[in-house]
């Protein structure tokens, strides 16, 4: 268990007291525009802080191309703020994109601009206040509260000084600073590899389609990438495209290959991964136009702004979700959420296989609001990927729909925490639960409920997939 130095200061009188909020979200992404707007909607003062000029993490940053499954291949069962966002996005992107997706749940395209806009305009009309261009460097404690947030942006350093705090940065930036224990990665520290995503426009996918049809393969393109591998087109690896997201029948976003040995809490390893991804993705252009039938006159519009981060911290909180609670479908009697993303663990190094384990069509497991807390601290929550969680949970938890989900409950236990003045662990969690709901979450069937479920074994038996 790792933990970074935090320092007791109180409120310095050398820097100014710029915003004084009831609650402050730090980090843009799907658990902080949730958690934004959660908090705001529910009446809770809410200043929003985003290091870039606009929102939505791993999807915009870095042009993840689709989100993951809503669904348990049965219904939604990220619904909520999560739900809503992606059906506004469908509607904003036009008619044609909005007829083609209109009912579809998983692994519906990324529109990038519009989604931006789209979280704009739906956090500024929660009530929630932005501020980006702005990184939060210093923690300020007392004991074992958060008393404030040293600021740096282009107007200087200034405190922000919050009743509450939530954590939606994905690397629990936030809760390192303030001394929070947490792991890394697996036994000797390796993290799964980054991704620089990309999008591309000239493609035809009805040829590309055809050409799928005729080869016999999926739009993964296992069998031409080995071909590619074994005439030095393509460099060792992942066997084939982790996936193909058609935003219109000449536009696609794309999510292929890794950069290996990369931590991305380090500078010096995203200054790496931003260069050698890049260099990848030029490989890649060249391999599609050579290869693949539709993409002979591909031109690349965008790249990422940083390589596609899948796992950095994990908080020790109150509760650590584990592979067994996956397994077992287990209901929490303080579930905040549903979870029916499979475990998906890319590994560490060219040569290993990649982890996947799915749940049963239809099933789910509850997320403990307990595992949102971290230890030691009592006005601060964590929502997103760094929650507390054994690393195969991590590898399911961390896809946006779930950090909607989170971010959505951090943010209504924010706004009731911010009215009783107390903190996050004297919320009342079936009050919780029942705004959750009000608000469109689902929370199962019987929400608040315990089942008990018995499990076989210690382990887990995974499938595996091939690099």
């Amino acid at each position: 268990m790792s933990k970074q130095t935090a320092q007791t200061i109180t409120i310095s009188s050398e820097l100014p007291v710029s915003y004084t909020p009831d609650v402050v979200v730090v980090g843009g992404g799907a658990s902080g525009v949730a958690a934004a707007m959660a908090a705001a909607r529910n009446g809770a003062d809410t200043l929003l802080i985003e290091q870039r000029g606009y929102l939505g993490g791993m999807g915009t940053a870095a042009l993840v191309p689709a989100f993951c499954p809503y669904s348990d291949g049965e219904k939604p069962i990220i619904r909520g703020i999560g739900l809503d966002l992606l059906n506004e996005m469908k509607r904003e992107a036009g008619d044609a994109f909005h007829r083609r997706f209109k009912e579809q749940l998983d692994w519906v395209p990324i529109d990038v601009e519009t989604l931006k806009r789209v979280y704009d305009q739906q956090v500024l009309e929660s009530g929630a206040k932005l501020l980006f261009h702005t990184v939060a460097d210093q923690v300020l404690l007392e004991g074992d509260r958060i008393r404030g947030l040293v600021i740096s942006n282009k107007s200087g350093r200034s405190v922000v000084q919050a009743k509450l705090y939530i954590d939606a940065s994905g690397d629990a930036d936030l809760a390192a600073l303030a001394g929070v224990p947490f792991q890394t990665g697996g036994e000797n520290g390796e993290l799964q590899p980054g991704t620089m995503c990309y999008v591309v426009t000239g493609a035809d996918k009805a040829r590309f389609d055809q050409f799928c049809k005729d080869t016999g393969q999926s739009q993964q393109l296992d069998k031409t990438i080995v071909e590619a591998q074994q005439n030095g087109d393509l460099p060792e690896g992942r066997k084939r495209v982790s996936g193909i997201a058609w935003i219109t029948d000449s536009i696609a976003g794309f999510n292929f290959g890794h950069i290996f040995g990369i931590d991305g809490t380090r500078a010096e390893d995203l200054t790496y991964a931003a260069v050698e991804g890049r260099k990848l993705i030029d490989l890649q252009i060249k391999f599609l136009r050579k290869y693949v039938p539709g993409f002979e006159q591909i031109h690349l519009v965008h790249s990422g702004d940083q390589i596609g981060i899948r796992e950095t911290r994990r908080i020790a909180g109150d509760y650590t979700l584990v592979v067994d609670d996956f397994i077992s479908m287990r209901t929490f009697e303080d579930d905040i959420a549903r979870n029916a993303y499979f475990i998906d663990i890319h590994l560490a190094n060219a040569s290993s296989t990649m982890v996947i384990k799915h749940l049963p069509k239809g099933k789910s497991h509850g997320v403990p609001y307990r595992c949102m807390l971290p230890q030691g601290k009592s006005n601060l929550i964590v929502a997103g990927r760094s929650v507390s969680s054994d690393r195969p949970v991590q590898g399911s938890l961390r896809v946006m729909p779930n950090c909607f989900a989170m971010g959505q409950a951090a943010g209504t236990a924010a706004a009731m925490a911010s009215v009783t003045g107390g903190g996050f662990r004297e919320v009342n969690i079936a009050e919780l639960q029942a705004k959750l709901v009000e608000q469109g979450a689902w929370l199962g069937e019987h929400p608040g409920k315990a089942e008990a479920v018995a499990v076989a074994s210690g382990h887990i038996e995974y499938d595996e997939e091939s690099h």
